[in-house]
């Protein structure tokens, strides 16, 4: 079976294989891990020994929007492929195929990183 295409931005490179469609401001991230850490002697230190929660992500598909007081739709400004920081503890987690990803609104993305 052939991969959708986004059909917001036209690209087939898989970021939105996923069929989950967010809803208002809300925003799916696929999280981005962190470097792995040394320790002072050298030893490796694995992601999942840190406490730190991810900060980075990238954007894998966008609600619309949400409306303001006078019935206005205000668009999500990130789109699909950005790289994105967000607010530590201000998500949601999810998994699908098991594959982790991250539901945040518009107003816990600090950031897009260029």
């Amino acid at each position: 079976m052939p991969k959708e295409k986004n059909r917001k931005n036209g690209n087939n490179r898989g970021e939105n294989s996923v069929r989950i469609k967010p809803l208002g401001d809300k925003i799916l991230l696929r999280p981005i891990s962190t470097e792995e850490k040394k320790s002072s002697f050298g030893i490796i230190i694995p992601e999942t020994v840190s406490k730190e929660k991810p900060e980075q992500g990238k954007v894998v598909a966008v609600g619309e929007g949400k409306f303001d007081e006078s019935g206005k739709l205000i668009s999500v400004r990130v789109k699909v492929g950005d790289r994105v920081l967000f607010s530590k503890y201000g998500y949601d987690e999810i998994k699908i195929d098991d594959e982790e990803y991250l539901i945040v609104s518009e107003n816990q993305i600090l950031a897009v990183i260029k």
